[in-house]
């Protein structure tokens, strides 16, 4: 029996460069953003700057969630109490956690064979629930017609905050992941493209918008000690009217970031390359689908998505210990219970009223997900896929 050895969970280490910054930080004593010396800039303000420069927007915020940049991104648009607020059936548990946490109530929209938002469908839910917000996921790093989906948007009067905790680096059209939206929000957990532990970004073009999302953050009155964020004058009445919600990045993780930073994009094709080895691989198994991939999506391949094609809940069951016992963590989103990071929607209980999905169903009730680590190599993409072509044959065999 083939089996795979090397983990899914295990991210290259830090570089060197990064780890010497790390302990300068840490001797001097100062993590905390705002405990500089005269004359001294902070990580997490340096770090802003320059992900606001990589993103080609004026601001940026450093959070200490990907969730809490979410969570104020919508507080700080001024998503009223028990307002409805649109997001994707398909996608992880801290989304529909951040709309309720900000007060608001989800309204799911269906997906499409290949993971992305059904625009048509979004369409009709805005109508329906009178939604003048919707939190985009670009779930597992799969872009939808964002010109389909911001044409919908724009003719209702919709304020787009784009989840780009698995598309940073990507593209549609040429155009930024996260530069389509009035916000865009970012993770930095461990599993992401850029890694701290925990951490997120929030971005935005709107200087009223982040000028709430600072103090909302915990800038106190210290928001001049940060460098991408607007002029004074823009804090003059909002300083005073914005509750403290205390989630700000310290420095010792931006300062972990700053230097991951610079080398995202030669990280990102990296990504793709194992990603190409993988799909290929997959694409070769018979009744195995790999979402298509569709011509101005550049994305960047941190994860695969495959689909079991025909199969019932007993036989992905099968398929998923049949892999493990070969080494190879494959999850699985459609399972009645939910496990470790993946749950249905169906399992969002404090959703009140949360509607049948019937189309996301059917895609979760065969979806398959697996991280791709940088930790891979090409010959490592070959074996997991021999792996599970064999699970699958082992399978067919059983049955």
């Amino acid at each position: 029996m083939r089996t795979f050895t090397k983990p899914f969970t295990q991210q290259e280490p830090l570089s060197e460069e990064v780890i010497a910054r790390a302990v300068e930080v840490m001797r001097t004593g100062r993590l905390t953003r705002y405990n500089t010396l005269e004359g001294e800039t902070s990580d997490a303000a340096m770090l802003e700057q320059e992900f606001a420069d990589y993103l080609g927007v004026r601001y940026c915020l450093a959070c200490a969630s990907g969730g809490y940049a979410l969570h104020i991104a919508l507080k700080a648009i001024g998503l009223e109490q028990g307002a409805p607020v649109l997001c994707n059936g398909f996608t992880l548990s801290p989304v529909p956690g951040a709309i309720h946490n900000a007060g608001g109530r989800p309204v799911l929209v269906e997906i499409d064979d290949n993971l992305k938002l059904d625009a048509t469908d979004l369409a009709a839910k805005a109508d329906e629930s009178g939604a003048k917000t919707l939190m985009l996921s670009h779930m597992r790093g799969h872009i939808c017609d964002m010109d389909a989906v911001m044409e919908v948007c724009e003719e209702r009067g919709i304020t787009v905050i784009e989840d780009c905790a698995h598309t940073m680096g990507a593209r549609w059209k040429g155009r930024m992941s996260g530069t389509f939206g009035k916000v865009a929000c970012f993770s930095t957990q461990t599993y992401k493209h850029l890694n701290s532990g925990e951490g997120g970004l929030l971005t935005t073009q709107d200087a009223q918008v982040m000028a709430r999302a600072v103090v909302h953050s915990g800038s106190y009155m210290l928001y001049d000690r940060h460098l991408a964020v607007p002029d004074a004058e823009v804090f003059a009445e909002i300083r005073l009217e914005t509750p403290n919600y205390s989630g700000r990045m310290d420095n010792l993780r931006a300062a972990i970031l700053r230097g991951q930073l610079k080398h995202l994009d030669e990280n990102c094709r990296r990504w793709n390359v194992l990603y190409g080895t993988l799909e290929q691989g997959l694409c070769k198994i018979p009744d195995v689908r790999v979402p298509e991939r569709p011509q101005h999506e550049e994305y960047v391949g941190s994860s695969i998505q495959f689909s079991l094609e025909g199969a019932n809940e007993h036989t992905m069951h099968a398929f998923i210990g049949e892999c493990g016992r070969r080494g190879v963590e494959v999850k699985w989103f459609g399972a009645d219970e939910p496990a470790g990071f993946t749950s249905r929607f169906d399992s969002w209980r404090y959703i009140a009223g949360v509607a049948e999905l019937p189309e996301t169903r059917r895609i979760l009730r065969t979806l398959c997900d697996m991280r791709i680590p940088l930790t891979f190599n090409e010959d490592d993409c070959r074996q997991i896929a021999s792996v599970i072509r064999e699970a699958v044959e082992a399978l067919r065999v059983s049955s």
